[in-house]
């Protein structure tokens, strides 16, 4: 299993009214349909997981650009 992301306020809150949803699904019986809810909020955590990684392929380009700027500026 993927280690979860570090979520944003907003998809926190997404996530908690999602799970509120299911929840009140769940006290209605144990045959009600959670699927469509389900999903929302494994997209919500494949995004968090795609924002992460870019955040990381960003952080590391930018690192690439300081060091060259700093071997550029020694010489």
């Amino acid at each position: 299993m993927a280690k979860d992301p570090k979520f944003t306020a907003g998809e926190v809150a997404k996530i908690a009214w999602l799970t509120t949803r299911m929840a009140k699904r769940g006290i209605a019986g144990e045959t009600v349909h959670l699927g469509d809810l389900e999903r929302k909020v494994e997209r919500i955590i494949d995004g968090a997981r795609e924002r992460e990684e870019r955040q990381a392929a960003d952080a590391a380009e930018a690192e690439k650009a300081a060091r060259k700027a700093r071997t550029k500026n020694r010489k």
